[in-house]
C-alpha cells in the first residue's frame, strides 16, 4: 500500500467506520492449520506416524515443496514439488533443498523412536544438478525394524520448535551451555558452526557487522521488486485464506486483514522504496536486529546437492538442540541468497564468517535469543503431501 492511501485511510475518517469489521478480524490463526502441530497420535500406519513428524521441519517460505510416495512397502520416496519452488530469490534452489534435509531429519528422529533404522540413500536416480531440481527423487527411505537403534532426545523437541521472528531480550545473553548445545547437535553432519554472542569479550564489533549485513540485505530484499512479488505470492492475510492454503507466510495483523477485504491491499505489485509498506518493516526489522543477542552459521565445504541435504539435516539438529535450551531463533537468509542485488551482502557475510567462494559455502545464518513463545506456522498435514497411488 502507498504512503498517500495510508494517511488518507487512517486520516479520513474510516477507521472509525469500519471499527465493527475489524473487531471481526482474529489474529490467531486458525485451528485446521495448526491441527498437525498436535502430532500423528495413535496413527496406526508407521510411515505415516513418522511423516507426522516429519512435516512439521522449517521450510523456507513454509513452501512444504515435500511429495512423498508410499507405493512401495516399508519404503519412503522423497521429491520436490516443482510447483513450489522460489525462482527468484532462490534461483539455484539450495534453499529448497535444505528444506528437503530439515524433513528426512526430523523424519529420521522419529523412526528412532519406533525402533526403525531409517536406511537413507539421496539421489537414488542421480543428483540434481546445480542450476535446479528435476522429477528424479531427492531420497529413498528403508525402514528396517532394529533393536539396536537408539532413540535420538532431540526427538521430544520437534512438537515444540517453531521459528521466532520476534524482538529477542538483548539484555538475556545466550549462555555457553546453549551455544555448546548446539553445536554438539550438529557433530552428525559435516559441517562447521560458528557463533558469537554479547556475552563474549570483544564481540562488539563482530555483532555489529552481523547487524549491518542483516539490516542491508533485508533492504534489498524489499526494495527488489520481483524478489516481493514471490513472497507475495505465498502470503497468507486473514484466516480464511490460511486455512485454506495452510502454507507460505501468514498475516493475521486486524488492520492488514481488514484492509485486504476492502481492496487496500494490493499483492499484484510491489510498494516503491519509499511506500510505508517498505519503510515500516525496514523499521520493524532493524528493531528486531538490534534486539539480538547472539547469531550463528553452518558452514560447508563445497556445495553439492547432498551438501545441500545435509546441512538442512544438521540445521533441524541445531533448532531442535536449542528449542531445548529455551533458545529462540530465526534464519537470516536474505544475504545468503543467490540473486544478483545481494551480490554485496553475499560478499560482506563470506568475509566475515571467513568462508571463501567456491571452497566454502555459509548454508544457514541466523539470529539467537530469548523471546516469548510464538504460535507454529501452519501445516497442510500428511495427506497433501502423498502422491496418488
Amino acid at each position: 500500500m502507498h504512503r498517500r492511501a495510508f494517511v488518507r485511510l487512517v486520516g479520513g475518517g474510516v477507521v472509525a467506520a469500519a471499527a465493527a469489521p475489524l473487531a471481526g478480524c482474529d489474529s490467531g490463526l486458525p485451528p485446521e492449520a495448526l491441527a498437525p502441530w498436535q502430532g500423528p497420535g495413535q496413527e496406526p500406519d508407521l510411515r505415516r506416524w513418522i511423516l507426522g513428524h516429519a512435516i512439521l521441519a522449517p521450510h523456507s517460505h513454509n513452501l512444504q515443496s515435500w511429495l512423498v510416495d508410499l507405493r512401495t512397502p516399508d519404503e519412503i520416496l522423497l521429491r520436490c514439488d516443482p510447483t513450489r519452488l522460489l525462482p527468484e530469490t532462490d534461483p539455484f534452489s539450495r534453499q529448497i533443498m535444505m528444506s528437503h534435509g530439515t524433513f528426512i531429519e526430523l523424519l529420521d528422529l522419529a523412526a528412532r523412536e519406533r525402533g526403525q533404522r531409517a536406511e537413507i540413500t539421496l539421489f537414488p536416480e542421480g543428483e540434481f544438478g546445480p542450476e535446479k531440481v528435476d522429477e528424479r527423487p531427492v531420497a529413498r527411505i528403508r525402514l528396517v525394524e532394529d533393536s539396536n537403534v537408539s532413540r535420538d532426545p532431540l526427538f521430544a523437541q520437534i512438537l515444540k520448535r517453531h521459528t521466532n521472528r520476534n524482538v529477542y531480550d538483548l539484555e538475556r545473553p545466550v549462555p555457553a551451555a546453549a551455544w555448546q548445545a548446539m553445536a554438539d547437535a550438529v557433530q552428525p553432519h559435516p559441517l562447521r558452526l560458528g557463533f558469537v554472542g554479547t556475552d563474549q569479550p570483544d564481540s562488539a564489533d563482530e555483532i555489529r557487522a552481523h547487524r549491518e549485513i542483516a539490516n542491508a540485505a533485508w533492504r534489498i530484499e524489499l526494495t527488489t521488486p520481483r524478489a516481493m512479488l514471490e513472497s507475495y505470492k505465498v502470503l497468507r492475510v486473514g484466516q480464511a485464506e490460511i486455512a485454506q492454503h495452510r502454507d507460505g507466510l501468514s498475516l493475521t495483523d486486524p488492520m492488514v486483514v481488514w484492509m485486504a477485504r476492502l481492496g487496500l491491499f494490493d499483492r499484484s505489485q510491489a510498494p516503491g522504496p519509499d511506500d510505508f509498506a517498505t519503510t515500516s518493516q525496514i523499521k520493524d526489522f532493524g528493531t528486531k536486529i538490534a534486539s539480538t543477542p547472539g547469531f550463528l552459521w553452518l558452514v560447508s565445504r563445497g556445495n553439492d546437492r547432498v551438501t545441500q541435504v545435509n546441512a538442512g539435516r544438521a540445521y533441524a539438529r541445531v533448532q531442535l538442540a536449542g528449542t531445548a535450551q529455551g533458545v529462540a531463533m530465526h534464519p537470516l537468509q536474505q544475504a545468503l541468497q543467490e540473486y544478483p542485488e545481494q551480490a554485496r551482502p553475499y560478499a560482506a557475510i563470506r568475509q566475515l564468517l571467513e568462508a571463501p567462494a567456491p571452497a566454502q559455502t555459509i548454508q544457514m545464518w541466523a539470529r539467537v535469543g530469548f523471546a516469548p513463545p510464538v504460535q507454529p506456522a501452519p501445516r497442510r498435514g500428511v495427506a497433501a503431501h502423498l502422491v496418488a497411488s
